[in-house]
């Protein structure tokens, strides 16, 4: 049974006022640099990826730069992140379609994104999300088990659960909600031992298996 329609403008409500500006907790200088740090985080921690960035940044955050490195100087400045040579080859070649393309500009409709090496859905929403305030959600893990554990917008896969959430939020909470969800998946709603006893969307929520303190 899915959290009743009545009861969604309530829970999102909650959360709202939980996190009332919530951002991406990767550091960036500007739109290419939040690019760069998304295709950097798949399969590896934000802070992981802040902790590699905040030198690279400071020098490099344009994507003329990225061009000019090459792909293996680009490796060596990301080599202690996973998947690393699959992302050098993915940032100097969208560093260089960026450059030509579109003037260095990163382009601000989901087509343009997804058609950029490297970057899948996921990626394509965070950007357009965060960097140009469009009310996108961009399913992850974390939103995949809140999605799906509450009840809110069950689905096989990410897409599944992304189309059902633009289905079921309130547009006015849109936006904000890939944050909020997000946010309440990692510290509250965890995989292994979700926080259930302190959940302040516990009554929305149709988990069977509720941890108590």
């Amino acid at each position: 049974m899915s959290i009743k329609r009545e009861n969604i403008n309530q829970l999102f409500s909650l959360l709202q006022k939980k996190y009332p500006d919530p951002k991406t907790s990767l550091n960036y200088r500007n739109t290419f640099t939040l690019l760069i740090a998304v295709l950097l985080s798949a399969q590896c921690t934000d802070k992981n990826v802040n902790n590699v960035t905040k030198k690279i940044f400071k020098q490099y955050y344009r994507p003329s730069d990225f061009v000019k490195l090459g792909v293996q100087k680009i490796k060596k400045l990301i080599k202690s992140i996973g998947l690393y040579n699959t992302k050098a080859k993915n940032i100097y070649n969208l560093s260089k379609q960026i450059l030509h393309k579109y003037k260095g500009r990163v382009p601000n409709t989901f087509d343009a994104l997804y058609e950029l090496p490297g970057v899948g859905r996921k990626t394509a929403n965070v950007i357009l999300n965060e960097a140009f305030q469009k009310p996108t959600i961009a399913v992850d893990t974390h939103i995949f088990r809140v999605a799906n554990r509450t009840k809110l917008a069950c689905g096989k896969n990410p897409d599944e659960v992304e189309k059902n959430l633009h289905k079921v939020i309130p547009k006015k909470y849109i936006r904000k909600s890939h944050h909020q969800l997000l946010f309440h998946g990692r510290y509250t709603c965890k995989a292994r031992k979700p926080l259930c006893f302190e959940c302040m969307i516990n009554k929305f929520c149709k988990f069977k298996n509720k941890t108590k303190l």
